[in-house]
């Protein structure tokens, strides 16, 4: 018994490590998207600031594992295979949600899954200790009040961050405008002196004095002398700040970077315990288990020492905070979401991850209701001098970054401040919740919204909070189910959920090494919008629009020939699959046409005037080709999906030789399309119209066929075969458009 207990912990420690990994995957983006965000210096450099934030801050978060012993549930009325249960659930649950939402590039909440996880499985629980034992409720199960205390926390510090984040960032910009470096040295020294002050507060004054390796008397005096130490380290800030301006010192990066720090440490002492908390706990139990049951019954002995504040060894603090810092250098998904909050925030026009949703044209138009209403009430002169202070004609912005210092500043300062806060009072606010709204909050307010990107914009909010949302019930739910089964199914049960979980997650490391390879087309497009030379935006504009088309030939290709298979084999999975192919088809095709507009914009203005034309019809020749196979898809689907007669063999012999030409000229052309070399151009346009005329005779021959055939069995499958011709024709026609339109496209006449 005791074997089987102690393979167990070993799985929780192993899942710990994970989970780690994980974590710091996901939240990341937390303290490093405005550093990097606003280029405020290297990757390299960001990352070593963050690391030594991570380090002090994991070495200082003792006091937040005690969410995870008795945060949740009362633990003195669950015995020791209970909690064991509860733990085991809660750590299985949390690393596949956590890892499926970094796979999607989607910001979650590690806080949320975590403490939904812990509720989710105590209920449970609670409701069938309840039923063999009438003595006992909820109150005495479940820790209902801190529960409710910190579901409460989490949920309203988006509104917080997001309310703070807007009204802090609107003063600031019309305090220092997009053009920083021309303020005056007084304003920038205040606004240095009350950040650095803000975060020495929150962080070194609040989060030392609680500290357990801050002695009694230190801390007294602290306590004491808080006031002193504010007034001193802002006159002394702020001095120094205003000697940094002076000396054409970035005082905006100083601040971020510090704020980098500030954040990562915060991060750190009230995250840690969503990685590691519940192992540790499951860790303690089994000692106090083994130590002083003395192999008593797993059943009958009742876990007091969770009641207990953790005693979490430094070395297991240090240790983590290593992995953490391993896992922020490393993680490919940490980037991956960093890229997601950094788009959504950018200052200009970017790639839209997201598209528009009915939810996101409502928000947005009755925005610009609200705003038209309150620029009537407004005076001119007024919001005439507000708009100058918004002015991004002479934006202080670095080369390829996202926003400028100034917003930056405003959003590590402030969400260090927010979750501070938090931490102090042990209650696990949302990192991610926090920093996230908050930048969302002061893109808002920076105007950074266009009318032409606000829809994306606000989808992809409502996106990412619809996801915390789905977080909080898929792990309250999955977190029941689980422990429940593993309460029926016993040693049994919890081995095999185990197995289960290393299997998800060694298939979705898999999964997203291939979506990673996939994303790396997307290179062209960020390169196309980091430079600045029209020439070469050009050529990099022609490479992105020529493996576009590429891909576009043979994919609707292939999808031809799945459809004419799918008819003569009666075939409704493949016809499905290529109908869902089709549909995904159309979405990456709008993402890729925006993107490439971006970039023609970029180009000089003769350039594009030139190309504009050609690019235009070889784009919509590329939609034009799927929404071919869609017409051609959809009654052969239908017709299959009703089981009506098959293709007869007569039609299927007829239409073979020429499904065959239709394949040699679509590879020529995909060739073409892809090398950039048009040799044998006039020869496949030839070809292309024989083959029309050709379809034509064949149209015309079916006609005659259906005249003549009195058997009202052929009606539907000759008619399933007559929108093939036509649409066959018509995909001749398109390939012919999009093959001109590519060859003027690349400059080539």
């Amino acid at each position: 018994m005791e074997t089987l207990y102690l393979i167990i912990v070993v799985f929780l420690l192993l899942l710990a490590v994970f989970d780690l990994f994980v974590g710091v995957s996901n939240d990341a983006v937390n303290f490093l998207n405005s550093a990097i965000g606003a280029k405020v210096a290297t990757f390299r450099t960001v990352l070593l600031i963050a690391s030594a934030g991570v380090a002090v801050g994991a070495v200082m978060s003792a006091g937040m594992m005690d969410i995870a012993r008795h945060g949740i549930m009362q633990p003195d009325n669950f015995a020791f295979n209970e909690v064991m249960m509860i733990f085991l659930a809660v750590m299985v649950t949390d690393v596949i949600v956590l890892d499926t939402f970094n796979s999607l590039g989607m910001p979650t909440s590690t806080t949320v899954s975590l403490v939904f996880e812990l509720l989710g499985s105590t209920f449970i629980l609670a409701i069938i200790k309840m039923v063999g034992d009438d003595t006992l409720s909820f109150d005495v199960l479940i820790n209902g009040d801190k529960a409710l205390s910190v579901i409460i926390g989490i949920f309203v510090s988006v509104a917080i961050a997001f309310v703070t984040g807007a009204i802090v960032m609107w003063i600031s910009r019309v305090v220092f405008t997009f053009s920083h470096k021309k303020q005056s040295l007084v304003a920038v020294a205040i606004f240095g002196g009350i950040a650095i002050t803000a975060l020495a507060y929150f962080i070194f004054i609040k989060g030392f004095s609680k500290s357990p390796f801050v002695g009694a008397e230190t801390k007294a005096w602290i306590k004491g002398n808080t006031g002193m130490l504010m007034v001193v380290t802002f006159v002394v800030a702020s001095i120094i700040m205003g000697l940094f301006h002076a000396f054409k010192i970035n005082v905006f990066k100083v601040v971020i970077l510090i704020g980098t720090f500030a954040l990562a440490m915060a991060f750190a002492g009230n995250d840690l315990v969503n990685f590691i908390g519940v192992p540790l706990a499951g860790l303690d139990s089994f000692l106090d288990w083994t130590n002083n049951g003395g192999g008593a019954d797993p059943k009958g002995f009742m876990m007091h020492s969770l009641m207990e504040s953790a005693k979490t060894p430094f070395l297991y603090l240090l240790g983590a905070g290593v992995i953490m810092i391993i896992a922020m250098a490393t993680s490919k998904k940490a980037r991956g979401v960093i890229k997601t909050s950094v788009d959504l925030s950018r200052q200009d026009e970017g790639d839209e991850m997201f598209g528009s949703s009915r939810a996101a044209r409502s928000i947005v138009r009755g925005s610009q209701d609200g705003a038209a209403v309150v620029g009537k009430v407004v005076p001119r002169s007024v919001s005439g001098w507000i708009d100058s202070r918004f002015d991004k004609s002479n934006i202080d912005l670095e080369d390829g970054a996202a926003f400028d210092v100034v917003r930056a500043a405003v959003n590590l300062v402030l969400a260090s401040m927010l979750i501070v806060i938090g931490t102090n009072f042990k209650l696990p606010l949302s990192t991610t919740y926090v920093t996230f709204m908050v930048a969302m909050g002061s893109s808002l307010a920076d105007r950074a919204w266009s009318r032409e990107s606000a829809v994306f914009r606000v989808t992809g909010v409502l996106s990412v909070i619809g996801g915390w949302f789905v977080t909080a019930g898929v792990a309250f739910i999955l977190g029941a189910i689980v422990c429940s089964i593993m309460y029926v199914g016993g040693f049994v049960a919890m081995f095999i959920f185990m197995a289960v979980a290393l299997g998800l997650l060694i298939r979705s490391n898999l999964a997203y090494k291939k979506k990673v390879n996939e994303a790396h087309k997307d290179e062209i497009f960020m390169l196309m919008m980091r430079t600045k030379d029209p020439d070469i935006v050009l050529d990099l504009l022609i490479k992105h629009v020529s493996a576009t088309h590429s891909f576009v030939s043979k994919f609707a290709l292939e999808q031809f020939n799945n459809i004419l298979e799918g008819l003569r084999n009666e075939n409704p999975n493949m016809l499905r699959r290529c109908d869902k192919a089709l549909k995904d088809e159309q979405i990456e095709l709008k993402k890729y046409r925006r993107k490439e507009l971006l970039a023609l914009r970029r180009v000089g203005a003769d350039i594009a005037m030139e190309r504009n034309t050609w690019y235009h019809l070889g784009v919509n020749s590329d939609q034009q080709l799927v929404y071919c196979l869609k017409r051609m898809l959809e009654p052969v689907k239908e017709h299959v999906d009703n089981n009506f007669n098959p293709l007869p063999r007569e039609l299927a012999e007829e239409f073979s030789p020429v499904a065959g030409r239709i394949n040699e000229l679509m590879t020529r052309t995909g060739a073409m399309l892809s090398t950039g070399r048009f040799d044998g151009y006039d020869e496949v346009l030839q070809e292309a119209d024989a083959m029309k005329d050709e379809l034509s005779r064949v149209r015309k021959v079916h006609y005659d066929r259906m005249q003549h055939d009195h058997e009202t069995t052929n009606i539907k499958i000759s008619l399933v075969y007559l929108n093939i011709l036509q649409e066959s024709q018509e995909f001749i026609s398109i390939m012919r458009h999009q093959l001109r339109a590519a060859k003027l496209f690349y400059g080539q006449r």
